[in-house]
């Protein structure tokens, strides 16, 4: 019986370690994405003096698209931001499950 709960409790502290890394991770190439994307972004000048060289048919290009989007990128945040808070907790019911095996074999 103690075999399979140490196999319990380890599976939820390494899925746990495991969460945490993937959110800090995700954190961290989010939070990039959006610091290259402010430092390269262009005064509203330089803009419009593009948009009035390129034909109509080519503004589109001046908009963000899809996979480098601020908005993507917010979101991207978020979510791991909540991965993290997640992995956090499944951590913490980890630790004391195991705190609590000790305290009843002592």
């Amino acid at each position: 019986m103690s075999f399979s709960v140490a196999n319990n409790v380890n599976s939820a502290i390494i899925s746990g370690t495991l969460g945490l890394n993937r959110a800090q991770t995700g954190i961290t190439q989010a939070s990039l994405n959006i610091a290259q994307r402010n430092a390269q972004a262009q005064s509203p000048t330089d803009v419009l003096a593009n948009a009035a060289v390129q034909q109509i048919g080519q503004t589109k290009q001046l908009l963000p698209q899809g996979g480098d989007s601020l908005t993507n990128n917010l979101l991207s945040l978020q979510i791991n931001s909540f991965n993290a808070q997640a992995s956090g907790k499944v951590l913490e019911v980890a630790s004391g499950t195991v705190g609590r095996i000790i305290d009843e074999l002592v």
